[in-house]
């Protein structure tokens, strides 16, 4: 129905309360006006500023436009990052691209910190334009705003304006475009019913059929390395980031990650010092890790993947092939063979944390316990290294590298760029 999608950005792509409330209250104790309730505050989320100083705390205009430049002043500072995109958005966007859509964002707020939030948050590679006022004004034209991020030649009819207030709707009626209103935003229902919008949307899972678009299936990521690499910080760390810019997430590890793979855990991963545990074979402790990775792939990862969502697993195959099939020298061929129920999932993207052998053991027994892995020792996971290059040099589209030395911050901004770089693909 739609090749052109114009999002407002409060309250519709990213749940920005905080910070402009903040900032809000911020600006009105500096000029000395009583402060507001919390509740009252949410009132400044989508209207011009000025209207709002004026309207809910009685400033004449000069005080407005005084608070006005208080409260910039705090959100270019901090107000802009006290901000998460809804859960969903990411996948949305995404899927818009993905089916050739014309997707920009039309905002009362300064252009300038719309282009910030969009960068920050990951949202511009998915977008075509973001439309906003420019500093020096004070009142926006929502209408006025939608007329100028149409491109050349758009048919009218072929737009639409998503938003969660009652300028969104009213602009979108003024400007000769359908409007959509969502219901999870800043809007009540009441003050939405009242403008009559085309269509309405109460969650973001609705906003997919109305647009004309399908949810995508999700993407599997997983991260590997000698233990002690620092993986599972890297993968905790950028859970958050994704989580932040609207990306519906899995987290989950290996073994376990499900009941009866949690209970299989505790037996393979026992206490070094656990005599019955490392009487275990090879083959039991490989068979053990296949049927966890089994039941683990029906209950928790192809259901989200499903569902659309980024499943992060913290470890998958790779260490089987790696630590049973090389290291016990069990053969890779036997561990893919007993694996073939998990192989319904093959990650879209594995990140392999490399590091020196004996600084990563270091790390992984600096608090005196060992499993019955790590008290394997320092030549065993020299074998594990070397066994991780052989699949790195078999799969270079699947297995990326990442340095896994120096801070935790510097392996951070390195990870971050990885998944980038996977995520800001076009389909």
């Amino acid at each position: 129905m739609f090749d052109y999608i114009f999002f407002d950005l409060d309250g519709t792509l990213t749940r920005s309360g905080d910070g402009i409330k903040k900032s809000a209250a911020h600006a009105i104790a500096q000029v000395g006006y009583p402060a507001l309730p919390d509740a009252r505050l949410d009132a400044f989320v989508g209207p011009p500023l000025l209207e709002s100083f004026m309207r809910f705390c009685g400033m004449d205009e000069a005080t407005a436009l005084r608070a006005v430049q208080l409260y910039r002043a705090r959100f270019e500072d901090v107000g802009w990052r006290e901000n998460a995109v809804y859960p969903g958005i990411a996948q949305l966007l995404r899927a818009l691209r993905a089916a050739g859509k014309y997707a920009a964002i039309v905002t009362a707020k300064p252009e300038r910190f719309a282009v910030r939030i969009a960068e920050y948050f990951g949202l511009a590679p998915y977008l075509d334009a973001v439309v906003g006022i420019p500093m020096n004004e004070h009142h926006a034209d929502k209408a006025a705003l939608i007329a100028r991020a149409l491109p050349a030649g758009a048919d009218k009819a072929r737009v639409v304006m998503v938003g969660d207030r009652k300028f969104d709707v009213l602009g979108a009626k003024d400007a000769g475009v359908s409007s959509l209103a969502v219901g999870y935003g800043y809007g009540t229902r009441e003050e939405l019913d009242a403008c009559a919008p085309d269509f309405f949307a109460e969650t973001v899972d609705d906003l997919f059929p109305l647009l004309g678009v399908e949810r995508p299936r999700g993407r599997f990521f997983t991260f590997e390395g000698n233990d002690g690499c620092g993986k599972s910080t890297q993968m905790a760390l950028i859970g958050d980031w994704l989580a932040e810019r609207g990306w519906e997430i899995v987290r989950t590890r290996e073994p376990g990650g499900c009941p009866v793979a949690e209970r299989i855990r505790a037996l393979v991963l026992a206490d070094a010092a656990d005599r019955e545990a490392r009487a275990m074979t090879a083959e039991c402790e490989a068979l053990l890790f296949a049927a966890s990775r089994a039941q683990h792939v029906h209950d928790v990862i192809l259901p989200a993947l499903e569902a659309g969502k980024i499943v992060l697993c913290d470890r998958f195959l790779d260490s089987s092939i790696v630590y049973q099939g090389y290291g016990r020298e069990l053969g890779e061929d036997f561990i893919r063979q007993i694996n073939v129920p998990a192989q319904k999932a093959r990650p879209d993207k594995t990140f392999l944390y490399e590091i020196d052998e004996g600084a990563a053991l270091r790390r992984a027994t600096r608090d005196g316990h060992a499993d019955r892995i790590e008290a394997e020792g320092v030549a065993y996971q020299r074998l594990v290294r070397e066994a991780y290059a052989s699949l790195r040099a078999k799969e270079p589209e699947r297995i990326q590298v990442v340095d896994g030395s120096g801070t935790i911050e510097e392996v951070f901004a390195r990870t971050q760029r990885a998944v980038a770089d996977c995520l800001n693909t076009k389909e």
